[in-house]
């Protein structure tokens, strides 16, 4: 079979298209034959060595898969070939067959693309839980998101509507961005390149603030959305894009008893009971038309070289997705 491996840290050209030998499921384990593989910056992490846990090496990244069951192991009973299913998994994505663990996996309905369902896994569970579970978000309560044209951003516009945001606010690069972010329901729009936007998002408040904000630049950004902080707000770290780790004084939080909340999605992943109940709900909205997913373009696996410059060079709408 095809699979991407990267043998060195490196730029987007370390990643090298191979085969590998047929995987053979083992007790408990299905074969899933790839149709889609999201695409991450927690891949391009990956692949420069950066990544918040050691990456070892030879490593293929990827860790959104959907596709068809093609083979199951002793002791499946949940699925059978040519089962429609979802995953989030460690690594081993960028190839054509995986083997997952039959507890880890999603039943997609007929009615959602492959293309779609892959988008869930990584960013819509993030958005879903930095929003409800991490940030708490209440109905009528104001919603910052940064990025709001990319995988994740997308997501948490209309998740927090979902959720019952009275009001989301959503911050991009470009125009093209911004406007996209206003077809999928945000109600205010800024452009964080400007000098001063921390100030706009405090006018389109009130003064009052933000209740939630979404944060994964760092350095300076960070500073300037916990300026942008209501009474009683709650800003969820989720990365750090800019390679920089802010630094604050815990103190400052005490005066208007705010809170800067860190999400790690592996640790959702370790309570199945929670990750299973969000998917599920997530494939249902999607299925519905309720939640619209952004496919910013589908890629011939060979091209991942490529697609990580894409994603990297911040030109992209959307979720960027491979195929085998």
């Amino acid at each position: 079979m095809k699979i991407v491996k990267l043998e060195k840290y490196g730029g987007p050209e370390v990643l090298e298209l191979t085969e590998a030998p047929m995987p053979e499921p083992a007790q408990g384990e299905v074969v899933v034959e790839i149709k889609a593989i999201g695409v991450n910056y927690a891949d391009t992490a990956r692949r420069e060595g950066q990544y918040v846990v050691p990456t070892p090496l030879p490593f293929t990244p990827g860790a959104e898969i959907a596709g068809t069951v093609s083979a199951v192991g002793g002791g499946v009973t949940r699925f059978k070939p040519g089962a429609r299913v979802v995953a989030l998994i460690e690594s081993g994505g960028y190839a054509e067959y995986v083997t997952v663990a039959e507890q880890t996996l999603i039943p997609v309905p007929d009615g959602v693309p492959f293309e779609q369902a892959v988008a869930l896994p990584l960013q819509g569970l993030s958005a879903y839980h930095i929003l409800k579970t991490m940030g708490r978000v209440e109905p009528g309560e104001t919603v910052l998101v940064h990025a709001a044209a990319g995988g994740v951003g997308t997501l948490a516009v209309q998740l927090a509507k979902i959720f019952g945001a009275g009001s989301v606010i959503a911050t991009a690069s470009t125009d093209e961005k911004l406007e996209h972010a206003r077809s999928l329901g945000a109600d205010h729009l800024v452009n964080y390149t400007e000098a001063g936007w921390e100030d706009k998002v405090k006018e389109l408040t009130g003064g009052k603030g933000v209740d939630v904000a979404l944060e994964m630049v760092g350095g300076e950004v960070f500073h300037q959305t916990l300026r942008c902080l209501a009474p009683f707000g709650r800003l969820v770290i989720f990365g750090a894009a800019s390679g920089e780790q802010a630094q604050f004084q815990p103190g400052q939080l005490m005066r208007k008893n705010q809170s800067v909340v860190g999400f790690f999605l592996p640790q959702i992943m370790r309570k199945p009971d929670l990750f299973r109940q969000s998917l599920g709900e997530l494939l249902e909205w999607t299925g519905s038309g309720k939640l619209k997913l952004t496919v910013g373009g589908t890629y011939p696996l060979a091209e991942a070289a490529d697609v990580h410059r894409q994603l990297q060079g911040r030109k992209t709408i959307g979720k960027l997705v491979l195929v085998p």
